[in-house]
């Protein structure tokens, strides 16, 4: 056995003898001598979960980031520096943080896990000429399986023999109907499920029939090991952890300096060493934004509960916002374009008229069946036959009929027939693949009168159904033959038959996608299909959704196969329909799409989408899905609808607009104050502010913004994706920052050279223009817009307004002189400091304008 891509193709290309000899095996098996060797070279038939990380690894994980590296500091600063609430509160917020984020990494270890429940335990093995029941772990690639109705297969197995054998590939290849299985060699070159008849896929059931096989590959070697092993690589940073990384980093950087700089110019000018290192410590706590984490959990929270309400289910919290910021969406075509399930469309006679007559025919040559609680089951297209409105109209007629003879589905013959009686007459009902009904008859149905059928009718028959294949339909064909006795009845059945029309079924699309597409383009996120259907299927469905084809061309797997790394990124870039993908194929097109910069979203249900949906910066499953596909996923949809998915991503959009906001207003804020402390530390003789009134200004100046989650967002900000840039996070700190330093010394520099107040009454100015200007700018910098044009939530209001009453009666009180140090102020200062205020906003208002329109794009 090898992973050798030529030399495994040979398994389905290959005669079974040809098999056999790769294998050094036969039909009677190998032997346990030779089994146990192989076993030593191959390993053990199972899916190993390797690099597993305990529970305790996961957790202690959680402190390896560089934001909660700094907010630890924070905290044991504040300890030391006898402010034990903000130490508490810091640290809560830590381990609130790991809690979290231990949870939602634990859930991601399940997906690997899940595999394991497609497996069955015990399989029937060939060994020294006698059929054993032995445990799959110990099957091995030479080994003869027996397989029968309701078997999970155990291993790739190249069949040797198959009875009408059909198996259930839906979670492994997406495709709905039963796939029928032959032993025949298969020209194709490549490991592309859907085409590979001759194989039965690890993970799969047998549907229907029986048969038996050589294992050709085990585990890891499987295709659905395979897909296990992609899925372990695929594990992925998404865009907003990335970014809130990078974020950590760089703002760790600037404290590390302005700490370094603020502790060597007061050392310096002999302000003493030690009370220097704790105004330098307590300067460090009021730049990190402590409380950055916990807004990120309320707004991302409060995000994942009205997705709920919307039926998006968030299993992942980082994932809300990298929801909103999709700018490319992967999907499959069925269940997502399409209803899902096979219905009948059409019924047509020769002529192209639709005559009911089939449906009747239909009826009473159908292999589906009806049980309890009025569900049928059988043949998808049987039973959609049955669940067509036009059947309704049967229900008494059928009762006329009795059926004298069946003939069931035989998947040589690709066709079932019966013998049905009423009262006027006996007849016979053929109905199967085109090509079987037309070897079965010898005239056609054409206007009302049979025809005899000839070589150029036939031809012009298989032309009208080619023209159906091509507009997507699947087709079964209708004959009949009047026959004058039981007895005739009796004998060969199928043939002279006479050929009437055809029933065509359709997985439809479904009627709110094309609205759903245009929302989803309004909202500028493109939508690549990417199917392991036929490419004929897709282009078709994709045409009655409205969805452009780029190139107007379907790309397959076989495309792609020939592709070099360069080549395929720009097919992946350049088109947006795929057809007939393997799993990895799919891995590839998101892994390559996420390369390019684009933040991926993959919407898919299958054991198949299983690494693609870990790839993408945001899975999303359906709650029918796979167990495999939800353990993979950040976001279950409890509706697989397109409208859904266009509601998430506005709440999306809204979550990242309103962290957006707390880290813009708290950065430039608090560095701002920053330079204005460094800064007049150097001609002050006093320090500008004591380190416990440097944490409480921090603690105020937060206190609103915990509310921004419930904050309104501007409808031009929804308008499309954004993303995370550090750059103009970094712009923005610094242009504001320094406009707030500005107004900072509007106040310090009169207070110190023109007023010449004590102390104590500096740090009370200060103190208060600080808070409240950090307070009154967030009206500001909420918005792109005039303040004015947009409105604020309530709450955020009420909360901005009491912090500050409470900040202005902290300092008047008695309590605020003990504890802080504060005293009241001459109402001439107070004039003073509201007059700053105001120029402060204004000139934010304009500053904003410029910014924005110079530094974002």
């Amino acid at each position: 056995m090898t992973n050798n891509g030529n030399k495994k193709s040979l398994f389905w290309t290959s005669s079974i003898q040809k098999v056999f000899d790769l294998l050094d095996s036969s039909e009677e098996g190998i032997t346990y001598q030779e089994a146990r060797a192989r076993l030593q070279k191959y390993g053990f038939n199972e899916i190993v979960v390797k690099g597993r990380r305990s529970g305790l690894d996961i957790f202690i994980s959680q402190f390896k980031n560089s934001l909660v590296l700094v907010l630890i500091a924070a905290s044991i600063i504040s300890y030391f520096l006898h402010d034990r609430i903000d130490a508490i509160v810091i640290s809560s917020i830590v381990m609130l943080n790991a809690i979290l984020g231990f949870f939602q990494e634990h859930q991601a270890e399940k997906a690997l896990r899940a595999l394991k429940k497609y497996l069955t335990q015990k399989a029937n093995v060939l060994r020294e000429k006698k059929i054993k029941e032995i445990d799959i772990k110990e099957i091995v690639p030479g080994d003869i399986v027996y397989l029968g109705i309701g078997d999970i297969i155990p291993a790739d197995i190249r069949l040797i023999k198959s009875e009408e054998m059909t198996t259930d590939e839906s979670s492994l290849t997406g495709e709905s109907l039963p796939v029928s299985k032959s032993n025949e060699p298969i020209e194709q070159s490549y490991y592309l499920p859907q085409e590979l008849n001759n194989i039965a896929f690890m993970g799969t059931s047998v549907a229907n029939g029986s048969g038996y096989g050589i294992v050709i590959a085990t585990g890891k070697d499987t295709f659905f090991g395979k897909t296990a092993s992609y899925l372990k690589k695929a594990s992925v940073e998404g865009d907003f952890q990335k970014n809130i990384r990078i974020f950590s980093n760089f703002l760790l950087k600037v404290i590390i300096v302005m700490t370094a700089f603020i502790f060597i110019a007061n050392a310096l000018l002999e302000k003493g060493i030690f009370i220097s290192l704790l105004f330098a410590l307590a300067l460090a706590v009021g730049l990190t934004p402590e409380v950055l984490p916990i807004i990120m959990t309320i707004t991302l929270s409060r995000g994942a509960l009205k997705m709920a309400k919307q039926k998006v289910v968030i299993k992942n919290l980082a994932s809300v916002e990298d929801f909103g910021n999709i700018d490319t969406l992967c999907c499959d075509k069925t269940g997502t374009l399409t209803e899902g399930e096979i219905s009948l469309s059409d019924y047509v006679l020769m002529n192209g008229e639709r005559n009911e007559r089939l449906i009747l025919y239909g009826l009473l040559c159908n292999s589906a069946r009806g049980e309890k609680g009025n569900k049928i089951f059988g043949n998808p297209m049987d039973k959609a036959i049955w669940q067509s409105k036009v059947s309704e109209k049967f229900e008494d007629s059928l009762k006329e009929y009795e059926i004298i003879k069946k003939n069931e589905f035989n998947f040589e013959k690709r066709r079932i027939s019966v013998v049905v009686r009423n009262d006027s007459r006996t007849m016979v009902i053929a109905k199967g693949a085109i090509e079987s009904i037309l070897t079965a008859s010898n005239s056609v149905l054409i206007n009302g009168k049979i025809t005899g059928l000839t070589s150029e009718l036939t031809s012009t028959i298989l032309s009208k159904v080619s023209d159906y294949e091509n507009d997507g339909y699947r087709i079964l064909a209708v004959a009949t033959r009047e026959i004058d006795s039981l007895t005739e009845g009796k004998s060969n059945i199928e043939k002279d038959l006479n050929l009437e029309g055809f029933l065509l079924f359709l997985d439809k699309a479904k009627e709110t996608v094309k609205a759903s597409l245009r929302i989803l383009q309004g909202l500028k996120v493109e939508i690549k299909v990417i199917s392991g259907d036929s490419p004929v299927i897709t282009r078709k469905i994709c045409n009655d959704v409205g969805l452009i084809i780029q190139g107007n061309k379907v790309i397959t797997g076989d495309d792609l196969v020939s592709l070099n790394e360069n080549e395929f990124k720009e097919c992946c870039h350049k088109f947006n329909i795929f057809a007939r993908v393997t799993p990895e194929q799919k891995y590839k097109i998101v892994a390559s799409l996420r390369k390019e910069g684009h933040i991926v979203g993959f919407l898919g249900d299958g054991i198949n989408d299983a690494p693609a949906l870990k790839a993408a910066d945001v899975g999303i499953s359906v709650d029918s899905a796979s167990d495999i596909a939800k353990e993979a996923a950040d976001i279950i949809l409890l509706q697989k609808s397109l409208r859904v998915l266009s509601h998430g991503i506005m709440e999306g959009r809204r979550t990242f607009a309103n962290i957006t906001k707390y880290i813009l207003n708290t950065i430039s804020a608090n560095f701002g104050n920053m330079i204005t402390v460094a800064s007049s530390s150097l001609f002050l003789k006093f320090i500008p502010l004591l380190p416990s009134q440097i944490l409480l200004n921090n603690l105020f100046s937060d206190l609103p913004l915990l509310t921004i989650s419930t904050d309104n967002v501007d409808r031009e900000f929804l308008r499309k994706p954004r993303r995370w840039n550090i750059k103009l996070i970094s712009r923005f700190m610094i242009y504001f920052g320094i406009i707030s330093t500005f107004f900072d010394l509007a106040l310090v520099l009169p207070l110190i050279f023109i007023i010449k107040v004590e102390p104590q009454v500096f740090r009370t100015a200060w103190f208060l223009e600080s808070i409240l200007s950090e307070i009154i700018v967030t009206f500001s910098i909420r918005t792109r817009v005039s303040f004015f044009k947009s409105m604020p939530s309530k709450l955020l209001l009420v909360t901005s307004a009491f912090t500050c009453l409470i900040v202005v009666m902290l300092i008047n009180t008695r309590f605020g002189n003990r504890f802080f140090e504060f005293v009241r102020m001459p109402l001439s200062l107070v004039i003073f400091i509201f007059l700053i205020l105001v120029a402060y906003f204004i000139t934010v208002e304009i500053a904003k304008r410029y910014f924005f329109k110079r530094f974002e794009t």
